[in-house]
């Protein structure tokens, strides 16, 4: 069955669709019906039917012959370790967890802040939360104190799990004195804490309040999966909001497992059994969808690393996990290809391994360029798939659906939207463009299972930042087009549209046609304030290792390039080569940063920012073209 006919299926009888796609999981009460619209535009799915999480994830594989089959594969060339862990031991190992926090309180509907770095342990805290039915919050490992205590008050978590510290190249991230300093901060305190020691940096414990992660289990018996309603949530997962206080994105339990266990083969295209890597952190939304909960509800094995593209040792670590560990199908983000292709251009790392298991390669996270996506595709001669979702929607909106049929990649766009998702491109004033038509893309209500319903006590918060610019559709901030195929293309974010003398224009399309030049490794273009044309857009540039021409005669190059590809129209005239891009630990570009420096406006440092003396260097660099000053 094509993905035409699987898609129109969805659309003319989207409850049939929903319920034959819940027949994947396991039920303790099957729903009576999928979507719950009774109190629209806010909409629930799978409500009445009664559902455990972790007995999806785990518990279930061990009763249908896949026990001795390994859940995750623990690889961190950072510590030099590699453990794997089956299904059996995965069960045992939750259960036990689960039972001790039983032991000490947590009940179904308690929140339970985990603060983990990248180790299998984060996954068992994960479960262990959802076998008790209570509702975890991840927050990235490494987050300074005064971000983390902003989710503790939010959150208001019983308990919080945390690791001694996490290691990264070259130091040790102290992360029990940023716990400390993060409860002292917070006006909640959780009732006690739970901290795996690692053997790099062993922690000081509290007394009365912290326990050691191995010796609170001591003795206590295991705990059972407690069934929750469809509609529970399994967790809150933090996303920055532009206002600064953080949104707490809900995920409720039945929905996210029928969604998730679905995109596994259609979207994925991987059979139970295989192994299945999203190159991602569990504090990310990647990490709950597709490192946790997708590749285990289907029986997947899923790989924890705990290392970087780069560095670890080096621009190969990738390719040798694949190869090790036989990965089917790899997840990463464009920003981890660029900065391995900028170390090995010409893809010598690659030719070291044997990559035979691979079937495709997919990116998401951000924009992927054209460029990156033919390098990759050149460069390990498997499909290479851009797909694009947000923290909100948990899955992807928009994808090459590989295991229903491999559409025609065309470079730049995601490809089409997913059943579930209605996706249409408006105007201001809420109106469909015509196809070609630039604009804001919206998704028609109700969102799919899995998405979002709500934010964590923030209803009204959910649907003014949502839901009340376009009556009727779910504003997804991002801007586009669709073609005459249906295929997506996101230009931008909505504030990344420019507006150069009246004229609306994409940085996206710009950034494309930087990453295009050659000697271009990583790029990102911005709009910085004039008072002529009212934007301007500027282009910051880093170049491939060993490129040793002039920036100057670079910078023309690209100048000329844009005019030749974008037209006279962008104006633009200026481009800066810098050593780095200030990004997101997650690797996305802080282009609205950048935009305020150049401006010399004031800015709120990022709490998710990778390192902050970047935006020292781009200050600088943006004052050599007469800006930031």
């Amino acid at each position: 069955m094509g993905f035409t006919r699987v898609y129109e299926a969805w659309k003319n009888d989207p409850e049939t669709f929903w319920m034959q796609a819940a027949e994947g999981i396991d039920w303790v009460k099957k729903p009576s019906k999928a979507l719950f619209d009774d109190n629209a535009p806010l909409y629930e799915w799978f409500k009445d039917g009664q559902v455990n999480a972790c007995y999806n994830a785990v518990d279930r594989h061990v009763e249908n012959g896949r026990a001795d089959q390994t859940a995750i594969i623990y690889d961190s060339p950072i510590t030099h370790t590699k453990r794997e862990i089956t299904f059996l031991e995965l069960r045992d190992r939750v259960a036990s967890l689960a039972g001790a926090l039983r032991a000490k309180g947590v009940e179904k509907g308690d929140r339970v802040l985990i603060y983990m770095p990248m180790v299998p342990e984060a996954l068992e805290a994960m479960l262990a939360c959802a076998r008790l039915g209570a509702i975890h919050s991840v927050v990235f490992g490494g987050f300074a104190a005064n971000e983390l205590a902003v989710r503790i008050d939010d959150a208001k978590p019983k308990a919080i799990i945390a690791a001694s510290c996490g290691v990264e190249p070259g130091r040790v991230v102290h992360y029990k004195p940023l716990l400390d300093g993060a409860i002292d901060l917070a006006t909640h305190k959780p009732d006690f804490c739970v901290v795996l020691q690692r053997e790099q940096e062993v922690a000081k414990l509290i007394e009365g309040r912290d326990f050691n992660w191995h010796g609170f289990q001591h003795g206590i018996a295991p705990a059972e999966c407690v069934p929750v309603s469809g509609d529970h949530p399994a967790y809150i997962l933090y996303t920055s909001g532009t206002t600064g206080a953080p949104k707490g994105v809900v995920r409720s339990t039945g929905g996210h497992l029928v969604a998730l266990n679905w995109t596994m083969k259609n979207v994925y295209n991987v059979d139970p059994g295989e192994v299945f890597w999203a190159a991602s952190d569990v504090g990310w939304v990647v990490g709950h969808s597709y490192i946790c909960y997708g590749p285990l509800v289907h029986g997947n094995t899923t790989i924890v690393f705990e290392g970087k593209p780069i560095g670890t040792p080096d621009a190969g670590t990738f390719w040798r996990v694949i190869s090790e560990h036989k990965v089917a199908s790899f997840f990463t983000a464009p920003t981890a290809f660029r900065a391995v292709k900028r170390e090995d251009p010409t893809g010598e790392f690659i030719k070291k391994y044997d990559l035979s298991c691979l079937k495709t390669v997919y990116l998401a996270g951000e924009r992927a360029d054209p460029d990156t996506i033919t390098w990759a595709q050149e460069k390990l001669n498997v499909p290479v798939i851009d797909h694009w979702w947000q923290t909100e929607t948990g899955w992807a909106i928009a994808a090459n659906p590989m295991g229903i049929e491999k559409l025609p990649v065309k470079l730049g766009s995601p490809s089409v939207a997913m059943p579930g998702y209605d996706v249409q491109i408006l105007d201001e004033g809420g109106h469909p463009m015509p196809t070609g038509g630039f604009g804001a893309i919206a998704i028609k209500l109700p969102l799919p299972p899995g998405t979002l319903p709500t934010l964590w006590n923030a209803e009204k918060r959910f649907m003014s930042s949502y839901l009340e610019h376009f009556p009727g559709y779910y504003e997804t901030g991002d801007a586009g087009y669709i073609d005459d195929d249906g295929y997506l293309y996101i230009m931008a974010r909505t504030d990344d549209v420019i507006n150069v003398a009246g004229h609306r224009l994409s940085t996206g399309a710009m950034e494309e046609v930087l990453a295009s030049h050659q000697d271009v490794a990583e790029c990102a273009v911005i709009g910085v304030a004039d008072a002529l044309k009212g934007q301007m857009p500027l282009g910051l540039l880093c170049l491939n290792s060993g490129v040793t021409r002039p920036n100057s005669e670079i910078t023309a190059e690209i100048v000329k390039l844009v005019r030749e590809k974008i037209g006279p129209v962008a104006a633009f005239k200026t481009a800066i080569v810098v050593e780095r891009l200030p990004k997101t630990r997650s690797g996305k570009i802080l282009r609205a940063t950048m935009v305020k420096i150049a401006d010399s406006e004031d800015f709120k440092m990022p709490a998710t920012i990778d390192d902050p003396v970047v935006l020292d260097e781009i200050r600088v660099a943006l004052q050599t073209v007469g800006l930031a000053q």
